[in-house]
């Protein structure tokens, strides 16, 4: 097989879309031109391998995060909650789609603000809250 070279840039991004170790960057890169996942090799004893988890298209991935469809985000801000949720790959507040948390977060105050540490999410089938910034990967 042909290897391919990439810079180190487009290496951190395709790292950074892995949600687990068993996913791997070949399989980011089909998910992303909208390929199929490809068929595990056999491993030694002669029986299949599983093949990666599928990823949702409909979750949502920022900074290496990736929040599945129907999270929830709210945001506490001058005495009122502001709620908007993940949906079709992005954070839906008031019928508008953001790309970053920051986006939505800066649509609510006016002015630029940390999406970071302005939300906190709910994923589906979760009881408590967390604040978003808590879920970025350690550096």
């Amino acid at each position: 097989m042909r290897a391919i070279e990439v810079d180190f840039d487009v290496f951190k991004a395709l790292t950074l879309r892995r949600p687990t170790e068993s996913v791997t960057e070949n399989d980011v890169l089909r998910e992303l031109l909208g390929l199929s996942p490809a068929p595990r090799s056999s491993n030694a004893g002669g029986a299949p391998t599983a093949i990666a988890p599928t990823i949702d298209p409909d979750s949502w991935l920022s900074k290496g995060v990736r929040f599945p469809a129907g999270t929830e985000f709210r945001a506490h801000y001058k005495g009122e909650t502001h709620l908007a949720r993940v949906e079709k790959g992005a954070l839906v507040l008031a019928g508008k789609r953001y790309d970053t948390p920051s986006a939505a977060a800066m649509a609510i105050t006016g002015s630029p603000v940390n999406g970071w540490t302005f939300w906190e999410c709910r994923t589906p089938g979760q009881t408590t809250w967390r604040m978003i910034k808590t879920m970025r990967p350690q550096k």
